[in-house]
């Protein structure tokens, strides 16, 4: 199990490597381009293939307990260690991550966006899988901040080398916004351990804050919290967002919103929760207050983008969609409660789960169109996708109701949940406040399906394809062998909750209490 945890955080670091040496002559295949892309998939193959048995190997009688652990003194002097372990909590978003950029990796096989080389193109993305897996992973402050900023260069590259129209600017854009936040949260992560004396995660959740002044842990939430705000994004920390998903290539897409933006609301859960809880108590109703705000602006930019007339891209209505569906992520956790922290958690893998599917959906429909403009979509083209062509038009539709929280569909629980904490939020909170914002939560659900059955109605609906046009292609087998995985994946969660739920609750229930472990 040990080995298994390094291999999966190590093998995509050493796959990016060796993607940049020659082929062997005899697996260089039809031509250098292919062998390289033959190696992403095999790669990340691995590494998903390491990460079920991992999940299968995993102890789920006791999932609050940290396994495969390994714990190594790296920096003796700072008492820094390379220190890894997963539990109930970390364990899903590995295998997430892990499946996302294999399926991402399958996809560019058959579909490489244009921009840049296969060879660095295939380097980036193990680097990025790599980092986004140690964040996951690594249990100690100093660790988690160095696998935070691992991701930031791949994924500017891969927005500026290939993305599309206004794709440099968008690169920069969310490499500032990202860099400046994680500036003010490594002060704050330094802070905890320099006046805890440890930066070993385990121990200090174990603490709960006792061995930190209130004081402390209120500043500390404010600068770690700023730095997790961006990445989450939080309302108005969001801006970056739009731009950087309408330019980046479908697999970028993809990965931004089906893992890299876990990783903000990962440490909120996995830092700012059990190491301050005080400085969260304190925060916690303007942390709702902003996750409500982000629900009901989404919902609002999406219904503003989906009018007729408006030139909506939809690959940005569906970058906003994802602020409305991390502000539930934010209230749930904000509730401090172990029902809210177990539906921000559920919602964390719904949306990579739901999204992840939408942005492969929206790239296939752009790149069959050359567009993803609303209005030319339902104008010219996609108001007959069902007639033109219904699988894929059947898959978009599915997805959008899967993202507007359809009971029986992954989207579903993890909403409900975080509207059930804030409904009876921690002790100390304001009641009559997070029943206000639950409230403001609930109408936001009311806004998500609003805009996602006019995209369906625009996109999909129509009549047959009219004598004589060209007809367009359906689900190819590549991209059936991408999305079936996910559509699984969305009813299996809706159905089964409790699959995932029983892993995360005894470990938030755990986290919230600290205590021996």
């Amino acid at each position: 199990m040990q080995f298994l945890l390094a291999l999966i955080v190590a093998g995509p670091l050493l796959g990016a490597a060796a993607a940049l040496l020659p082929a062997p002559p005899g697996l260089k295949g039809k031509s250098p381009d292919q062998a390289v892309l033959r190696h992403g998939v095999t790669v990340t193959g691995v590494i998903l293939l390491a990460a079920i048995v991992l999940a299968l190997g995993f102890d789920h009688d006791h999932p609050s307990k940290m396994q495969a652990t390994t714990d190594i003194s790296w920096i003796r002097a700072l008492d820094v260690r390379i220190h890894l372990g997963v539990d109930g909590i970390s364990l899903p978003l590995l295998v997430l991550t892990a499946l996302l950029t294999f399926l991402c990796a399958l996809y560019s096989y058959f579909k490489l966006p244009a921009g840049g080389s296969p060879k660095a193109f295939v380097a980036l993305l193990l680097v990025l899988e790599s980092g986004t897996l140690a964040t996951f992973a690594v249990l100690d402050l100093v660790l988690f901040f160095l696998a935070f900023e691992t991701v930031l260069i791949p994924m500017y590259f891969l927005i500026a080398r290939w993305g599309g129209e206004g794709r440099r600017a968008a690169a920069w854009k969310f490499i500032l916004y990202t860099l400046l936040g994680s500036v003010v949260m490594l002060l704050g992560l330094l802070l905890i351990g320099v006046k805890a004396g440890t930066f070993d995660m385990v121990a200090l959740a174990t603490d709960n804050g006792r061995g930190l002044t209130t004081s402390v842990q209120v500043i500390a939430v404010l600068a770690i919290g700023l730095g997790l705000a961006v990445k989450t994004p939080m309302w108005p920390l969001h801006s970056w967002l739009p731009d950087a998903h309408t330019a980046a290539p479908t697999v970028g897409s993809v990965l931004l919103a089906g893992v890299l933006l876990k990783m903000g609301t990962y440490g909120f859960v996995r830092i700012v929760l059990p190491i301050a809880p005080d400085g969260m108590r304190t925060f916690a109703p303007y942390l709702a207050a902003f996750a409500v705000a982000g629900i009901i602006y989404g919902s609002l930019a999406c219904l503003a983008l989906v009018r007729p007339g408006n030139k909506g891209d939809l690959k940005r209505l569906i970058a906003y969609s994802s602020v409305g569906h991390m502000g539930f992520v934010l209230l749930g956790i904000a509730t401090m409660t172990p029902t809210g922290v177990n539906g921000a958690l559920f919602a964390n893998i719904a949306h990579g789960l739901v999204t992840g599917l939408l942005f492969f959906l929206v790239g296939a429909v752009k790149d069959r169109y050359g567009t993803a403009d609303l209005d030319t979509l339902a104008g010219a083209t996609g108001a007959a996708l069902y007639g033109r062509a219904p699988r894929l038009g059947a898959l978009l539709a599915f997805a959008a109701v899967a993202s507007l929280g359809l009971p029986g569909l992954a989207g579903f629980w993890g909403e409900m949940l975080a509207l059930f904490g804030a409904f009876d939020p921690a002790e100390g909170l304001s009641r009559p406040a997070f029943l206000t914002f639950m409230a403001i939560g609930a109408f936001g659900t009311l806004l998500t399906a609003a805009y996602l059955l006019l995209v369906v109605r625009r996109v999909c609906m129509g009549g047959p394809r009219p004598a004589g046009e060209t007809a367009i292609a359906d689900v190819q087998g590549y991209e059936f062998a991408a999305w079936t995985p996910l559509v699984a994946l969305t009813v299996l969660a809706g159905l089964w909750p409790a699959v995932l739920l029983g892993l995360t609750d005894p470990a938030v229930q755990q986290l919230l209490a600290g205590g021996p472990r």
